[in-house]
């Protein structure tokens, strides 16, 4: 790990004035992805920025009736915070599957959103890589890419997203909430990540010194919630394919009512067009709704199996719904 000078933040405008005197700067909250990365020399920021005592760690009810999650609050009082485990139980089941205890204990909400991919090519510093060095070009293409993206990709970048926790607030609309030199602004959470494009390293659509501050939950959607991840271990372990599902069930028939994908792109995965498409056998709901969700794929000889498999847990996820109480 290489020096770097470390300032505790005052204020949310503390650390923006902060980010402009230090624009190569990094925000320091939970740290589990950034302080490893910088063990590994993949980020080698001159500054950090602690914004732990900003009083972003709360969680409290909207006017709306939603939730207002702080940028902050740690992952494990998120997954058992009351509201969350009745009223979002799709999260909940997102965080507990995402990571060790010890990680929940320390990880954060803005965290987890900006954790960098684990893809091995990006891990490999011998190896191209555009997300860690721009326009060195991308050997996972070509490699073994079992793991890696099928939808959304590039040219430059074949990497996912290793959230859980994204995928759920995918399939949950809701929002982040950014303060930065222009004033607070809300982000969609579909519109937060971006897809690699020919800019692979420009992963968020976030603005120079803006800040996250908190995540924003519209009100519940009634149904049953599921989060089905398979993984190559099954302790801690990033998602092969991971299922973000709300369903409604009626006797021996289910119908899909929120869906996002994790483990198949660089973003969380949601095509609307796989929603709402009326109650049948859950094999049926599973297959029709993974071919709307999966159009376009693009998979390597490697991960060419990620298609099925991804209908596979969708089609177990619909039988998890059925089964719950």
């Amino acid at each position: 790990m290489r020096d770097f000078i470390y300032h505790r933040a005052r204020s949310i405008d503390d650390a923006m004035s902060l980010l402009g005197t230090n624009p190569d700067a990094k925000l320091l909250a939970g740290g589990t992805n950034l302080l490893d990365l910088m063990k590994l020399q993949i980020e080698t920021p001159p500054h950090l920025i602690d914004v732990n005592h900003l009083g972003l760690d709360e969680i409290e009810v909207t006017e709306a009736g939603g939730l207002s999650i702080g940028a902050t609050v740690r992952n494990a009082d998120l997954a058992s915070h009351p509201a969350v485990r009745s009223d979002y139980g799709v999260l909940t089941r997102a965080l507990v599957s995402g990571a060790s205890g010890q990680l929940r204990n320390r990880a954060t909400t803005a965290g987890n959103l900006m954790q960098r991919t684990r893809c091995p090519y990006f891990y490999g510093t011998t190896m191209a890589c555009n997300k860690r060095e721009p326009g060195s070009g991308c050997d996972a293409i070509n490699g073994l890419s079992a793991n890696l993206a099928i939808l959304g990709t590039s040219a430059s970048c074949i990497a996912t997203h290793p959230s859980d926790m994204a995928v759920a607030l995918r399939a949950l609309d809701a929002s982040v909430v950014v303060t930065g030199p222009d004033g607070e602004r809300k982000i969609a959470i579909s519109e937060f990540h971006r897809l690699p494009d020919e800019t692979p390293h420009i992963e968020t659509n976030l603005k120079a010194r803006e800040i996250i501050t908190k995540v924003e939950l519209p009100a519940p959607i009634g149904g049953k919630h599921v989060y089905r991840k398979v993984r190559e271990r099954a302790s801690y372990a990033f998602a092969t394919v991971s299922v973000a599902l709300i369903a409604q069930i009626n006797g021996k028939e289910v119908a899909i009512e929120r869906l996002a994908f994790g483990g198949l792109a660089a973003k969380p995965w949601r095509v609307e067009a796989a929603e709402n498409q009326g109650f049948g056998r859950p094999e049926d709901v599973a297959r029709d709704a993974a071919s709307a969700a999966l159009e376009g794929a693009n998979p390597t000889e490697h991960n060419r199996y990620k298609i099925e498999l991804a209908q596979r847990a969708l089609h177990s996820a619909l039988i998890d719904a059925q089964e719950q109480k």
